[in-house]
């Protein structure tokens, strides 16, 4: 599988089925939920200055 973005990470649907422009906007001030490229849902740790989301398959992804 690529490293193609094809779910969304807040809602967990697929980016094609529709607009995402509110989970977009929430994503800007929450750690994502559902891994994008396998629509897992993830373990997300969250502290005062950081988070950092973990996905069975693809691995860790963390606050920029």
């Amino acid at each position: 599988m690529s490293g193609a973005i094809t779910y969304c990470g807040h809602c967990g649907g697929p980016l094609d089925a529709g607009s995402h422009d509110a989970c977009a906007e929430r994503l800007r001030m929450e750690p994502p939920r559902f891994c994008t490229r396998c629509h897992r849902r993830m373990v997300v740790q969250v502290t005062p200055t950081s988070w950092t989301a973990q996905c069975v398959e693809h691995g860790e992804t963390s606050s920029p």
